[in-house]
């Protein structure tokens, strides 16, 4: 008797539960500057969620293959993209976010070492301005703390490490430049996770970027994994969120909705690309307001 019971309860709420909740649409483009990181992820939720669609897992393989295959053609794009026009790109990229304030505001950044098999956007001359730490009467003006990747397996690990130096890097097995973990005394770096105070500012790159904040990797979900682990910390110690800023040559910015995501991607906060500097969430948007 009580299992019959029980069996029967178990089909009332089965047929009381919803199967999955309806969220809103895909902003249009002209609402871009507005988009936040939570409609991206409900979007995202909203993808994988559908009434009478596939399952869960089928969808997100159906995903996958959508971000290979994009990925193949941004690929093919870059490898053939003009060396003089990837030249100009990447000075105009460098100019804009070097006389944006809300990076000379900035003190501690995130940014990533170019990697030219990977034919990224060139941070060479953004690093050499943070490092490069001026002094006035003696004291340190506008001092900034940088900190950048170190793949540590092949799990999505990657810890973000103090540098003072470009000769801090060595090359991986990968031939990329990344910190060693112990400096010239054999001291542990400052790993960002356990300093004393929030970043300001990631710098990210990417294969593939639109004006309403998706981002696509390459797909090894290194910068995905760390970035969600940073906000949560952040959010803990009740920190300002860091500014995620994006930078990207013009053929890899696409049209809006075009890049599948998942509830794992993270959306970026500011695109800067040759045509200039996007705000998209409305973090980026307050901070363009005051300066910051």
């Amino acid at each position: 008797m009580w299992r019959s019971g029980l069996r029967q309860r178990v089909k009332e709420l089965l047929m009381i539960l919803p199967s999955c909740s309806f969220l809103p649409p895909s902003p249009s483009p002209s609402q871009h500057v507005a988009f936040t990181k939570k409609p991206l992820l409900s979007l995202a939720n909203a993808s994988l969620c559908s009434p009478g669609t596939m399952s869960t897992a089928t969808n997100l393989d159906g995903i996958f293959k959508e971000k290979q295959v994009l990925r193949s053609k941004v690929r093919k794009s870059l490898k053939s993209m003009d060396p003089s026009l990837r030249s100009q790109e990447d000075d105009a990229i460098q100019s804009l976010v070097l006389e944006a304030p809300w990076f000379k505001s900035s003190q501690r950044l995130c940014a990533y070492i170019t990697c030219s098999a990977l034919r990224e956007v060139d941070t060479s001359k953004l690093l050499s301005q943070i490092l490069q730490n001026p002094t006035k009467d003696g004291s340190a003006q506008n001092a900034k703390k940088l900190y950048v990747p170190r793949v540590e397996d092949k799990n999505s690990h990657m810890r973000m490490l103090n540098i003072s130096s470009m000769d801090d890097l060595i090359a991986n097995s990968m031939d990329i430049l990344e910190p060693a973990p112990v400096d010239q005394h054999g001291n542990a770096r400052e790993d960002v996770m356990q300093a004393n105070n929030p970043v300001d500012l990631f710098l990210l790159p990417g294969l593939a970027f639109d004006k309403s904040g998706r981002r696509l990797g390459r797909g090894g979900g290194y910068y995905d994994t760390f970035l969600r682990k940073y906000q949560e910390l952040a959010e803990e110690r009740d920190w300002r969120q860091p500014l995620l800023v994006a930078l990207s040559y013009s053929l890899q910015i696409i049209d809006d909705g075009a890049i599948p995501v998942t509830l794992n991607d993270v959306p970026v906060d500011v695109l800067v690309s040759p045509a200039g500097v996007i705000p998209i969430s409305q973090a980026a948007l307050n901070r363009f307001d005051i300066g910051l």
